[in-house]
């Protein structure tokens, strides 16, 4: 089979990226990544090794100290998608007006980003909760209308730093299950941040293994399953492929 790698052109590609804070503390070290136009990748780790930090310096957030990130078309594109770990949600305003407020920034007025923030939210299931206040919504629905405020702008790629960390299991796997049929509808291109091997196994195509002091890539697992995945949890290839990462993960960790 050949590689992940070669199925698509990169959409984004990190050279020998390396972050050190002011106090001269290595943070992140010889990020080498190459992530394909329409995939699905995820970073896992342990807490501190700079998943977040890697994917905060992709999105321009904060600047590398050394390395290269590289996007397709030259320039990092304006329009990218950032979903955070809380869905921060403004608590004043409508899901409606929470979803317009980066088209809002481009300068486009509510009726006319009307069409484009209710397909937002039919593609997370929430059309009919336009209406609603975050304090009315459930975890995981306030998580849905981050998801719709990330993709109103119709992005290019989708950068998720942890989003569904803080959601009971049974709605944390409702929502990879949906994120995945979102990826696939609509040929998203995904860089997901998680703690969790078994939801890195679950969601992706890749999953990049990181070390610690100083963060680093240290293997990559390809996992092979065909989509959609209803029933892989329950597989024996699940269960080697989160073998595989967690002994990666043991090899990064310091003893």
């Amino acid at each position: 089979m050949p590689s992940l790698l070669t199925l698509a052109p990169s959409l984004l590609t990190l050279a020998r990226v390396g972050k050190t804070y002011d106090d001269g503390t290595p943070a992140l070290a010889g990020i080498d990544a190459e992530i394909a136009r329409s995939s699905f990748v995820s970073l896992v780790g342990p807490s501190g090794c700079g998943k977040s930090t890697l994917l905060r310096i992709a999105a321009g957030l904060t600047r590398a100290s050394e390395g290269e990130v590289r996007w397709q078309n030259g320039a990092r594109p304006a329009n990218l998608g950032f979903v955070f770990q809380d869905a921060t949600l403004m608590p004043w305003a409508r899901v409606f007006d929470n979803v317009w407020l980066p088209l809002k920034l481009q300068g486009i007025a509510r009726k006319a980003a009307e069409p484009r923030i209710m397909a937002a939210l039919s593609r997370v299931g929430l059309a009919e909760r336009a209406d609603a206040f975050p304090r009315e919504l459930s975890g995981g629905m306030r998580m849905r209308v981050s998801i719709a405020r990330a993709l109103v702008t119709d992005p290019p790629i989708l950068l998720m730093d942890e989003p569904f960390a803080a959601l009971d299991e049974f709605t944390r796997e409702k929502l990879d299950d949906d994120l995945l049929t979102l990826w696939r509808d609509h040929g998203l291109t995904i860089l997901f941040v998680t703690h969790s091997v078994y939801e890195s196994v679950y969601l992706s195509q890749r999953v990049l293994v990181m070390g610690t002091k100083p963060g680093r890539i240290i293997e990559e697992v390809a996992i092979e399953a065909a989509y959609p995945r209803t029933a892989f949890r329950e597989s024996a290839s699940f269960h080697a492929a989160c073998r595989a990462v967690s002994s990666a993960l043991r090899k990064g960790v310091p003893a």
